[in-house]
């Protein structure tokens, strides 16, 4: 006896494919609607109207019902940039939050490899591995998905022509008077045409890069200090141990406008009273950064080379140049010269564009303690590991270095504390202290806790800089020291700029007074009212500042 298969109520099947093909049309309609920054994702989204959805929808109800394959290949196309694009979206999106600026998608999917480090550095290989698949299958279901759901809306389009027809028709009368009218839905328009502007400035990306490259070339061959003579050059530093000391994620945001603040500013102030008992003068301004939240490699480059590097492939151009750094114009007038880069945990080919004597990172400065997160080391120990490892040496030549000082790098968490300075040794002082140490799970569920990490970070990082200060500076050192960008989103705020503090610091009067001219004001902290330069113009004007002949002008730099 066959058993005869029960079919559901034809009504209840219409309910259910109808209410598929609402949820596929809002999808897509997300989709289309969905802005790129978080702070714009309100209510409002879901009160605009898309012109491209109406668009599309014409085109469905107009194509005869014969061309049925094309109306198909056209809505699987149509669906297929639609996922792409709300992709492209999500990841402007998170690199507002972090980088302030949107995904661009020349550049930034040549950061994939460090993404990947970096999050396994900060919240461990399994977590980590977590949070990447789950991205990974989000992009995934919205390419799949998205042209799924646009096919069937078109489908049911062309199964009901009649009002279909007559509803684009409304609508699009309604987009019109939205448009003329600007209506608005929050702060942004009602009549909305946001994925064919998006799709245009892509195309607009793409076609201005050649450009930029060719003008980047240009800059790059034309070097003023290709003129000069190193050593007249830097004569007013002759026998001076001179230092670059960038401190991560320091911006602006940590000495003014921000709750955290008033914290960072007592240390710096602090700071300068301590330098001032060890005899040190310090002079503070602001440069403007070449990036924002991350990327800190693009600001060593830009102050190094005397070139704006905002951008990735600027950087890999750059690189494979001769383009003449400050360390390479040091290191031919005579200084010993080194990157100390304790983030480091490999070849690094790039690092030869700086032309130093020596590299130092993890692996070669004796570290034998615990890792804290994403720094290998503390900045307590990378100072002290380079006391030791160059200036503490006998009969040596006067040394230039950078130095860069990582424990502020995100995600802010276990941040280590200061111990004894003498009892450093290999760092094997540490054993134990990360554990105790708030970490990534503690800090990242609350913004106002980030925000507090991040303070805490900066004020270890600055305490450590003025602690090897007092103890192992002398006469003949001169230090920079230098934030390389503002920190993330969350932390800096919407729109924030890219300032950093900048301090000058020695103990030589006739070193101070070469760049009294700057207008630089005392101590470790700018005001506000502080002068500021773009980051790229700080090499030419340090040069000019030391030069034999600054003082009879018989050397001209050009100064950008």
């Amino acid at each position: 006896m066959h058993k005869v298969q029960r079919r559901p109520p034809p009504r209840r099947q219409a309910v259910g494919s109808w209410t598929l093909t609402a949820l596929a049309a809002a999808l897509a309609l997300l989709a289309l609607t969905v802005p790129s920054r978080l702070d714009q994702l309100t209510p409002g989204v879901l009160l605009r109207l898309p012109i491209e959805a109406l668009a599309l929808l014409g085109v469905a109800v107009v194509l005869p019902s014969r061309l049925a394959r094309t109306r198909t290949t056209l809505a699987v196309t149509a669906g297929l940039v639609l996922g792409v694009g709300a992709v492209l979206r999500l990841l402007d999106v998170g690199l507002f939050e972090v980088l302030n600026r949107p995904f661009d998608l020349l550049i930034d999917w040549r950061y994939a490899g460090a993404l990947v480090e970096t999050t396994h550095d900060s919240v461990g290989v399994g977590t980590g591995n977590v949070l990447l698949l789950g991205a990974a299958l989000v992009a995934f279901a919205l390419v799949v998905l998205l042209p799924l759901a646009v096919l069937r809306v078109v489908r049911v389009a062309d199964r009901h022509r009649r009002p279909v027809s007559r509803v684009v028709v409304v609508l699009v009368c309604l987009w019109l008077a939205l448009a003329v009218l600007d209506v608005r839905a929050g702060p942004r328009p009602m009549a909305s045409a946001d994925a064919a502007r998006y799709l245009a400035d892509q195309v607009d990306r793409l076609s201005g890069e050649l450009d930029e490259m060719r003008r980047f070339d240009r800059d790059v061959a034309r070097d003023p200090l290709e003129r000069v003579d190193p050593r007249e050059a830097l004569a007013g530093l002759r026998g001076k141990d001179v230092l670059v000391v960038f401190v991560e994620s320091f911006g602006r945001v940590a000495v003014e406008g921000a709750s955290f603040s008033p914290r960072i500013n007592r240390v710096l102030d602090s700071g300068t009273r301590r330098l001032a008992d060890a005899g040190f003068e310090s002079r503070s301004a602001f440069m403007t950064s070449p990036t924002f939240g991350a990327l800190s490699w693009l600001a060593h480059a830009t102050l190094q080379s005397g070139l704006w590097v905002d951008r990735q492939p600027l950087y890999d151009r750059l690189v494979e140049t001769r383009r003449l750094t400050l360390t390479r114009l040091f290191g031919r007038a005579g200084w010993r010269t080194v990157l100390d880069v304790p983030a480091n945990t490999r070849g690094w080919p790039e690092g030869r564009f700086y032309g130093a004597d020596q590299l130092y990172d993890s692996r070669n400065v004796g570290y034998e303690g615990p890792r804290f997160g994403y720094p290998p080391m503390p900045d307590q120990y990378t100072l002290d590991a380079f006391h030791r490892l160059e200036l503490a040496r006998e009969d040596r030549p006067p040394v230039m270095a950078e130095i860069d000082l990582i424990t502020s790098h995100a995600p802010w968490s276990r941040t280590p504390r200061m111990v004894d300075q003498a009892e450093v040794g290999d760092g094997s002082i540490f054993d134990g202290m990360p554990e105790t140490l708030p970490s990534e799970g503690d800090i990242w569920p609350s913004p106002t806790r980030v925000r507090a990490a991040y303070a805490t970070s900066v004020e270890y990082s600055l305490e450590a800089f003025i602690t090897f200060m007092t103890t192992y500076g002398d006469d003949d050192l001169v230090v920079v020291l230098v934030g390389d960008h503002q920190p993330a989103t969350i932390v800096s705020g919407r729109d924030a700029g890219r300032d950093v503090p900048v301090s000058f610091i020695a103990r030589d009067s006739a070193v101070l007074d070469r760049i009294e001219h700057w207008g630089w004001r005392q101590g470790l902290r700018p005001p506000s009212d502080a002068p500021v330069w773009p980051m790229h113009a700080f090499r030419d004007r340090f040069v000019a500042a030391f030069d034999r002949s600054e003082q009879t002008g018989s050397v001209a730099l050009s100064i950008r």
